[in-house]
């Protein structure tokens, strides 16, 4: 049986977005090495003041959760707090929901280091805004779905995404542009406003999620369009 063309011309698709990712994700690496290293950190240790920086209510987070959020280890995590707690960046104080717990929170030095670590990605934007507007839209609406397929296969830590909240109701408006609604803000939205880490997230049920998901696939896009074209 001979196998079909389209396939072999897919997979070799598949392979170059692949090199492609991998090319951008070691510029990525190399980057934050670059930044870190400027700061007197390794990437982690910035990973690290950036998820503290980015806890709700400037409550702190235990090591677990620091953990979780960078995807390392326990180990790995305590390592990067420890070195933080030493620079004077990281201070630990007893956690104000469990008295026999610890949380870690940022000191003010170590808010400064963390407005600094978060700019490492910024030669990103760069290269981002040489998509055209419709690009773009596609380009993100891409990242929702690798991101929730590894989410899914537990292979990068959960992202707090719309498309996966309880309070996400997608393609219940009739404004193509605006079809989604956040129950919890009781507004409605547009793809360019799904958010990928937003601290208000709840996880809806599985069942839910899946359902959720089905639904928003099915939504046409329109392409957005380019306010420097328009009249």
């Amino acid at each position: 049986m001979s196998r079909n063309p389209f396939d072999k011309e897919r997979a070799i698709l598949d392979q170059k977005i692949g090199t492609g990712l991998s090319k951008l994700g070691q510029a990525i690496r190399s980057q934050a090495w670059k930044g870190a290293g400027s700061q007197g950190l390794t990437p982690t240790q910035g990973q690290a003041l950036a998820a503290l920086a980015a806890a709700p209510g400037n409550a702190g987070l235990r090591l677990a959760e620091v953990a979780e959020a960078l995807g390392v280890t326990r180990p790995t995590a305590s390592e990067a707090v420890t070195a933080l707690v030493r620079k004077g960046l990281v201070v630990k104080q007893p956690d104000p929901t469990d008295s026999r717990a610890v949380a870690l929170s940022l000191t003010e030095a170590g808010r400064a280091q963390a407005g600094k670590a978060a700019l490492w990605p910024d030669f990103l934007h760069a290269a981002v805004e040489s998509l055209e507007p419709a690009e773009r839209q596609v380009f993100y609406r891409a990242l929702i779905k690798m991101i929730r397929s590894l989410q899914q296969r537990g292979q990068i830590p959960v992202s707090q995404m719309c498309v996966t909240c309880r309070y996400f109701r997608p393609g219940v408006h009739d404004d193509p542009e605006r079809p989604h609604h956040c129950a919890f803000v009781d507004a409605a939205f547009g793809e360019p406003e799904l958010r990928l880490d937003c601290p208000d997230h709840v996880a809806a049920e599985a069942a839910l999620q899946d359902e959720n998901w089905s639904r928003f696939l099915e939504q046409v896009v329109p392409p957005l369009n380019d306010p420097q074209s328009s009249p």
